[in-house]
């Protein structure tokens, strides 16, 4: 979904922050190799999510949904230098291409890969998060926040993205479109929730900034 013309996207890119020389290649590789490249935050979305972790300076960050990683080497840019990423993915097949951008990073002993199941590896994390990024199976996105509000530090940021499904959420909903009825109860759910504040920004498929009071 288009909110904006190409050519205004095209200014918006061209007038931000340089995407950085190895999140170039990460980018290409993934559109040369893994299915459903769109997935990929992209340069326009990988620099909010850069200046976002900047701003928070984390010490612990929480994402949910690694695919090839790039959206995870955007926010350790902001992490601290004792700071810890950890990402949760349940594709055992893209691990290794993780590592392999991971390690060339700045930040590659500061990352640590979970496989697996994340509404099962979510409890088992013992850290207290300063940002969490979701970004993954949209049937669980309300499951996810019930399981990481509480490990959410007062301040702390929740990134949830897709939050306007392609402008799904204004259509009448198909009873068998579980995913856009998720998307549709998850904003409801963030907007009405007390101990978060919520601001729903039009970035790409929807980026929701929810900050913990």
């Amino acid at each position: 979904m288009h909110f904006i013309s190409d050519q205004l996207e095209d200014y918006i890119e061209n007038h931000s922050e340089n995407e950085p020389e190895l999140l170039q290649r990460l980018s290409r590789e993934t559109h040369q190799k893994i299915l459903q490249p769109r997935m990929l935050s992209g340069h326009y979305q990988g620099r909010v999510l850069s200046m976002i972790s900047k701003l928070v300076n984390p010490k612990y960050i929480l994402e949910i949904g690694t695919y090839t990683g790039y959206s995870a080497l955007c926010m350790a840019e902001g992490l601290q230098k004792n700071g810890e990423l950890h990402t949760i993915d349940s594709n055992e097949e893209l691990v290794d291409f993780q590592r392999r951008y991971f390690d060339e990073s700045f930040f590659g002993n500061l990352i640590h890969q979970h496989l697996g199941n994340a509404l099962d590896i979510i409890p088992q994390l013992k850290t207290n998060f300063d940002l969490v990024f979701i970004d993954a199976d949209k049937e669980n996105y309300s499951n996810y926040f019930h399981l990481i509000i509480d490990k959410l530090n007062p301040g702390g940021l929740i990134l949830s993205d897709n939050v306007l499904w392609s402008g799904k959420v204004l259509e009448s909903l198909k009873k068998d479109d579980i995913a856009t009825k998720a998307i549709v109860a998850y904003n409801k759910l963030l907007k009405d929730d007390d101990r978060i504040e919520t601001i729903l920004l039009p970035i790409r498929d929807g980026l929701t900034i929810s900050r913990k009071k």
